[in-house]
């Protein structure tokens, strides 16, 4: 997500160059579960869109990538889960910590010592740690004349001096916020050296220090050490990797919402083959943009106004694996619903929370209501299935996924953002290098074929849930109905 001064993730004082001088070799495992695991019942729909609304406010900005295996665990319907956590060992000796792994932003920062205002527990089942740089042997502050932060800010800061710290200030669309300096410190990784094989290994990086969050991240309902960004930015985890010639800038998810858990490897897709199904990213922009064309519903192509998908000339559609939900422009929303809708004209609706259209329906709503697709440039097409587009709010209840978005792109347009609802059980490869990305139907608890770049060997990349298998979460399987609330933002700056 973009950090723009109104919107979404707004990165206030200018996101870190993380400078990675990564001492590792081409593949890394980062053990993940999913951040909202185990909590049904403690959070309201409203509380997962707000979770959305932040998310749409994190930064898109460069990535790399070549072969590296991120264990998934949680689910990624939205009745059942909407964020993912990989735990990182940092510093010496390394202590653990459970960050969100995000691909729609770009920093990597965790709680710090000094920190008041960090939550000091967290109702998603982890165990919390603050980050002490002097407890670290490895530890190093950066100054703000070194390089990675005049590159941030585009020189040296007026009245920068050595010893000065370079700091960091990140604010999201819910008003919540993070402010603090950035370290150097070492982090250990599983790296793979084979099919199903890892060894554990390590890297200097820079990341953010957090000396004072707020608003939802501070509170111990949805708290974590912190985030991991994987977005598009030099100051990304991957970019640093691909700078330090680690790996290529491509990765793939494959997010799991039958089982649970998934697959996210960074490296060259070789098998399944997605080259017939990729479509170009749209250049210079802050997202993972692609350009649609048109949707069909049920066979039948939706009929918009001809100018709909002008905006998509500069912005495009926003692929988002870090949004639960999925947000389309009102002019496509009320279109796509009245002809989801009309396959069923004898169901009462209601609405949950003032804002979710819910039914009560007892048979297969794969068999009873229409499949949506979204065409894309160069001839591209992503199926979303009824049973992905609908979740169960209870027995025989089910809501629908697709949300309304009044959110505005810089020039004015409707912004549409499709999220983990229309990307799980689909392998998504974000090829950076080529500047595309596509993806394919896919059985998420299975494996796939990634290329080590460093050594040309092809390894298997296998499914993990290691949410339940972990013991980490509270419930297993039994995971939070979380839909964030989508702020009422004007405009976005993307």
């Amino acid at each position: 997500m973009d950090p723009g001064p109104t919107s979404k993730s707004v990165l206030s004082g200018f996101l870190i160059l993380l400078s990675l001088i990564l001492h590792v070799s081409g593949n890394f495992v980062f053990p993940v579960s999913h951040k909202f695991q185990g909590l049904r019942g403690r959070w309201s729909l409203t509380d997962l869109k707000a979770h959305d609304a932040r998310r749409h406010g994190r930064n898109l900005l460069t990535v790399s990538s070549s072969a590296v295996d991120l264990e998934l665990g949680g689910n990624g319907h939205p009745s059942e889960t909407g964020l993912y956590f990989a735990k990182l060992g940092i510093g010496t000796p390394a202590k653990d910590y459970y960050v969100q792994v995000d691909t729609g932003s770009d920093i990597l920062w965790v709680n710090c010592i000094e920190c008041a205002t960090c939550p000091k527990k967290s109702d998603i089942g982890v165990k919390l740690t603050l980050y002490d740089p002097k407890g670290s042997s490895s530890s190093e502050l950066i100054s703000c004349d070194q390089e990675f932060c005049t590159a941030q800010y585009g020189g040296q800061l007026l009245g920068c001096k050595p010893e000065l710290q370079c700091q960091y200030n990140v604010v999201y669309g819910d008003g919540s916020s993070t402010v603090g300096y950035f370290v150097k410190d070492v982090i250990e990784f599983d790296r793979v050296s084979g099919s199903h094989q890892t060894s554990v290994t390590n890297g200097s990086i820079v990341f953010g220090c957090g000396a004072k969050q707020s608003g939802q991240l501070g509170k111990s309902s949805e708290a974590l050490d912190g985030i991991l960004g994987f977005g598009q930015s030099n100051s990304s985890m991957i970019s640093q990797l691909a700078a330090a010639g680690k790996v290529k800038k491509q990765f793939a998810h494959c997010l799991d919402n039958v089982n649970g858990g998934g697959i996210f490897a960074i490296g060259e897709v070789v098998e399944p083959k997605l080259k017939m199904n990729m479509t170009p990213l749209v250049p210079n922009t802050a997202h993972y943009n692609v350009i649609m064309e048109a949707i069909e519903v049920g066979g039948d192509v939706v009929d918009l106004p001809s100018d709909t998908f002008d905006s998509g000339d500069k912005e495009g559609t926003i692929i988002d694996s870090g949004t639960t939900l999925s947000y389309l422009p009102q002019v496509i929303y009320e279109p796509v619903m009245k002809m989801i809708l009309g396959k069923q004209p004898d169901l009462k609706l209601h609405t949950v929370e003032e804002q979710f259209t819910c039914f009560q329906y007892m048979e297969d709503v794969d068999e009873g209501f229409p499949v949506v697709k979204f065409h894309l440039k160069n001839s591209v097409s992503l199926s979303v299935y009824p049973h992905e587009y609908l979740f169960q709010l209870k027995e025989y209840v089910w809501c629908v996924g697709w949300q309304s978005n009044g959110m505005k792109t810089k020039d004015g347009g409707s912004m549409t953002l499709l999220g983990d609802l229309v990307l799980s059980n689909k392998l998504v490869f974000y090829d950076l290098v080529n500047q595309s990305i596509g993806w394919i139907d896919y059985n998420c608890s299975s494996s796939i074929r990634v290329k080590d770049d460093n050594s040309g060997a092809i390894y298997t990349v296998a499914a993990h849930n290691i949410s339940s298998a972990s013991g980490l979460l509270i419930g297993g399987r039994l995971l939070t109905f979380l839909l964030f609330v989508i702020y009422k933002l004007q405009q976005i700056s993307l």
